[in-house]
């Protein structure tokens, strides 16, 4: 009944999410890949007595000072959320992307991810094109096949993804696919469907890298988003296809994102002063470390600088922004 026992699990103080600035990125942040709601409700979980009430203020707080340019929030839920029009909306007005974003470009995408194929119906998909007109709505998705989970039946996630990929294409709407474990199967029904020139992001590879090169081969405007997941020592592959399109005349057709709240870039840390612990979710902020990371692998000819340049490029090539 001695002192008391150390949380080995302890969160550490919100205060540690607010990042300090990265030393070698002049270049502003895009992130191309996140979902705002998942990590408020994230933070707000965390950190019960957080200082941020609302998804403004927390927008506002960790990404003043941080040359953050612009986000792509991802809507993939089924059904629809509704606060999706709230967000968007918001966003319409420079006044209010200043008043309420701070200054960031807030862009969305909207599609049902494969886990939640199983709840694809009509009333769904109209939900979708109405968000699809929207002026702050830049792409479909992220829609996909996930072998991994299997959270829905196969059979019904590729009959899903055809159809949204079907609909995305008559739109003429950018695609941002999520692909898990099912190579095969996304690429025969990627060529089926889609036409050569379309514009694609395939969210947070993890895949072959010979599945990304064919893929890269076949579609001129695919580029290959990076996360944070590039930095765990678990995942080979996609350091294996930087350093693989890097290589290339024309050097990495790459997108950078976060896909926050999940995977906080594991290079982090060693720029945190006083953290124990792990941070319990990522955000656009840490954009930086990511191309850190995916420079050091691309190798001899490419830096941070560089790296985030080439990404915002793709950004413009694929969404526009």
């Amino acid at each position: 009944m001695g002192g008391k026992s150390k949380n080995r699990n302890a969160v550490p103080g919100e205060e540690h999410l607010l990042l300090p600035g990265h030393p070698n990125v002049a270049t502003p942040i895009i992130d191309t890949h996140t979902h705002l709601l998942s990590t408020f409700s994230s933070y707000a979980s965390k950190y019960k007595g957080g200082k941020h009430k609302d998804v403004f203020e927390f927008v506002r707080a960790m990404y003043a000072g941080r040359n953050v340019k612009a986000i792509v929030d991802v809507w993939c839920e089924a059904p629809v959320q509704a606060a999706w029009k709230e967000l968007a909306d918001s966003a319409l007005s420079a006044q209010d992307r200043e008043h309420k974003w701070g200054g960031i470009d807030y862009w969305f995408v909207m599609g049902v991810h494969p886990h939640e194929a199983k709840l694809y119906s009509d009333e769904v998909e109209a939900s979708i094109l109405e968000a699809m007109a929207h002026p702050r709505c830049v792409g479909w998705g992220e829609i996909g096949l996930d072998y991994h989970y299997d959270n829905s039946p196969r059979d019904l996630q590729q009959a899903v993804l055809i159809r949204q990929l079907q609909q995305a294409v008559q739109l003429g709407k950018p695609l941002t696919i999520h692909t898990r474990e099912a190579e095969e199967d996304t690429e025969r029904i990627l060529k089926q469907v889609v036409p050569v020139d379309h514009k694609i992001h395939i969210h947070c590879f993890t895949d072959s890298p010979d599945f990304a090169q064919r893929l890269l081969d076949h579609f001129p405007n695919l580029h290959i988003g990076v996360t944070g997941v590039v930095t765990y020592s678990t995942n080979l592959n996609t350091s294996a296809i930087i350093k693989q399109m890097a290589a290339a005349p024309e050097g990495p057709r790459i997108l950078l994102e976060t896909d926050a709240p999940f995977m906080v870039p594991s290079n982090l840390y060693s720029s945190l002063q006083g953290v124990k612990g792990r941070l319990p979710l990522c955000h656009t902020a840490m954009i930086p470390w990511v191309a850190d990371f995916a420079a050091n692998v691309a190798g001899e000819g490419w830096d941070t600088e560089k790296i985030m340049l080439r990404a915002n490029e793709s950004a413009q090539t694929v969404y526009g922004i």
